[in-house]
């Protein structure tokens, strides 16, 4: 925790003058996210309020927030801890991708299309293999698929999907086989920028939807075999 902690100390410069509960939950989405605070975890009002220098109620009502996002559940008399997510949670969030980034493309238009940030997160994956980083892989990933969905231009797409894949990684933070996750993918990244660049949106969105199947099917079937019969706390 007290390397947590000393994170979040880092990011108190972030909340500037007007720190409020909205930006906090910025912050904490992201450490989740990143695995600072891994599924199951308990959050301390105390020392997370601390470090990051905002008040008891501040806290409160970031955590709120991100309970409502699903990240966070709150036990009674025990307290906030983050989420784990049951297999039909992490079917859902599949659904929804599918539905969600399949669309994207397939409105996409005539393009040309901005597909600078795609390029930028394939060259980010293909730097994290060559260094055998298949966490930083699986980030590279993420981004991605953000960049992807932000193709859009859409401002409420955009929080729907980020919520969407900080879930996500709550499942992945409980699976520890980084690189058969995600090394599979860097490739078909590849294929799915070609296509857009080609302005070929029904390949595109074929590979996608491609994709996502079969990444559902490997992460579920690692998620399985590593939480079933288990609780949240």
């Amino acid at each position: 925790m007290a390397e947590q902690l000393a994170g979040l100390a880092d990011d108190r410069a972030l909340l500037g003058r007007t720190s409020t509960a909205e930006r906090v939950s910025d912050i904490l989405r992201s450490r989740i996210a990143e695995g600072y605070f891994p599924p199951g975890a308990r959050l301390s009002e105390d020392s997370i309020g601390g470090a990051l220098g905002v008040s008891r109620n501040t806290l409160r009502e970031a955590f709120r927030l991100l309970t409502h996002e699903r990240l966070l559940v709150h036990e009674l008399n025990r307290g906030v801890f983050v989420r784990v997510l049951s297999v039909e949670d992490v079917e859902d969030i599949y659904r929804t991708r599918t539905l969600v980034e399949c669309a994207v493309v397939r409105g996409l238009g005539e393009g040309p299309y901005a597909l600078d940030g795609l390029r930028a997160s394939v060259t980010e994956g293909q730097l994290a293999s060559v260094e055998n980083d298949w966490k930083g892989l699986g980030t590279a990933n993420f981004h991605f698929h953000r960049e992807l969905v932000a193709l859009a231009g859409s401002a409420r797409t955009d929080e729907l999907m980020r919520s969407v894949f900080a879930e996500l990684r709550l499942a992945f933070h409980l699976v520890d086989e980084p690189r058969r996750l995600h090394e599979p993918y860097l490739q078909r990244n590849r294929q799915i920028l070609q296509a857009l660049e080609a302005r070929d949106t029904a390949e595109a969105e074929r590979l996608l939807a491609v994709y996502l199947a079969d990444s559902s099917e490997r992460v579920l079937d690692a998620y399985r075999r590593r939480v079933e019969g288990t609780s949240t706390p």
